[in-house]
């Protein structure tokens, strides 16, 4: 059986043509066939993804039958949550996370978990711990990070949906690497409770699919304010699926004036200007608009969100929980633990964070960098009163080989200049699939005000409808 859409399987399912049962069977026919190769999950619990099967009935919920996975940095009770660090190794969690609940509540199946970069720190999914995931399109080449195993599972069609996080592009960026649909909504649209932060006030949960309109059904399952979430809005519940049937017509789009384009490979910025023509053609208005301090957003992030790293992981310290060293005093069991527990790259962004914290440093870096994150949030205000969406490119390149960045840190940093600012601002933002150069996927980067999920969702969708690139499938071994 072929993994289909979150739609298709609902449908079916609902008809009693196919059960739960069946879906969970195939996911995991096409976990044992394909992850060897692609190493996407950490961890899979058949045994409990066929118990919870056998148990959904088709009127559970809006996800009833539907197998997912989660990114590993989301806790799951009784099972392990690792966040691809040595350091949480053995970590079983005693709850779930708020969007686990609810996608139970939903009706889906939770099939197993996800690689991802040590705490979501990296762009590749190298930097995990276990194991380094393929790109499914190309197994030489990286996934994208920090939630590639979520975003290489969708695209090999082990699972029709599963949930990363993006903190500066963790799931726009590996979506389009893997050609598949990547949304992170609005900051506080769906809860972190149970998350693994990495930076509080920039983390968000959100959902791969292969088309808008799976992603519009599986927020209605997972957005909502929740009591546990200190940072949950408190908005009004949506149906995501609402305007999908809209078009573009009268929709005006933003193209950025001063885009920066220092790596940009012209082929991706071709395909990119070939679906916003799309768009314009369906009926939708071209704007220029500015965004005058882009060019500060890589820079300030990586004050920011080190910064909020170092606060968050000083947890991490061999007493409370996860990894513990043996040494002769506890100074030293400190020490021991964390340095054995870390990644380098987790170490390096605690250092830089640490620093920038530092008495003497903080206002020259910390306080300065946050302030130039209320302009890059202003710079986004006055862009969205002149038009409804703003459309650029997800990455600068599409997915590049196995280390090629890895010994560069600059170099890996500013593969996120296009999805950072999203995050700075705290707007919504998706990659769609929107062509293919040398066989490997291009992301085009939709982005809207704050709570503007349905407009993004619609634009997404009507780009759908017509983009008519030739589409290659991963060369895996799913069964038919």
């Amino acid at each position: 059986m072929k993994l289909n859409s979150v739609k298709e399987i609902l449908a079916s399912v609902h008809k009693g043509e196919t059960t739960a049962a069946d879906w969970a069977k195939a996911s995991l026919d096409a976990v044992r066939k394909v992850d060897g190769e692609l190493e996407a999950f950490l961890t899979v619990d058949e045994d409990a993804a066929l118990s919870r099967a056998e148990a959904t009935t088709a009127d559970q919920g809006g996800l009833a039958g539907v197998p997912y996975a989660l990114k590993d940095n989301i806790c799951t009770q009784g099972m392990l949550t690792t966040a691809a660090s040595r350091i949480l190794e053995n970590y079983i969690p005693p709850y779930n996370a708020t969007v686990a609940n609810l996608l139970n509540d939903a009706g889906g199946v939770l099939i197993g978990k996800t690689n991802l970069d040590e705490f979501a720190m990296g762009s590749t999914t190298e930097t995990s711990a276990f194991k380094k995931t393929k790109n499914p399109y190309a197994k030489g080449r990286v996934p994208g990070g920090s939630s590639g195993g979520s975003a290489a599972a969708v695209a090999a069609g082990i699972v029709p949906f599963a949930l990363g996080s993006d903190t500066g592009g963790s799931i726009r960026q590996p979506a389009a690497f893997c050609g598949v649909f990547g949304l992170k909504p609005t900051y506080g649209r769906v809860s972190r409770y149970g998350l693994i932060a990495f930076a509080s006030s920039l983390d968000q949960i959100g959902p791969f699919t292969n088309t808008a309109e799976d992603a519009a059904i599986v927020m209605n399952a997972i957005s909502g304010y929740d009591q546990y979430d200190s940072t949950s809005a408190k908005v009004e519940h949506e149906d995501f699926t609402q305007d999908l049937g809209l078009g573009v017509k009268g929709l005006r789009i933003g193209i950025v004036r001063n885009l920066p384009e220092e790596g940009l490979n012209p082929a991706v910025k071709q395909a990119v200007d070939a679906a916003i023509h799309k768009l314009e053609g369906e009926g939708a208005t071209v704007v220029e608009v500015d965004l005058p301090h882009s060019e500060y957003a890589v820079a300030t992030y990586y004050l920011i969100a080190p910064a909020e790293a170092s606060s968050n992981l000083s947890r991490y310290d061999g007493v409370r929980f996860g990894r513990r060293a043996e040494a002769k005093s506890m100074i030293d069991m400190f020490e021991q633990s964390r340095s054995q527990g870390f990644g380098m790259e987790v170490k390096r962004r605690i250092i830089i964070g640490t620093y920038a914290l530092s008495s003497g440093y903080y206002d020259a870096y910390y306080k300065r960098a946050q302030q130039m994150r209320t302009l890059i949030r202003r710079d986004y205000e006055q862009a969205f009163e002149q038009c409804d969406v703003i459309l650029m490119p997800t990455t600068p390149t599409t997915a590049f080989p196995f280390g090629e960045k890895s010994d560069d840190p600059l170099a890996m940093y500013l593969n996120d200049i296009y999805t950072i600012p999203a995050n700075l601002a705290g707007i919504p933002g998706a990659s769609v699939p929107c062509g293919f150069v040398d066989g490997l996927p291009v992301g085009l980067q939709v982005l809207a005000k704050p709570f503007a999920e349905r407009t993004i969702l619609r634009v997404a969708h009507a780009y759908e409808q017509v983009r008519d690139f030739s589409w290659p499938q991963p060369e895996l071994g799913v069964a038919e």
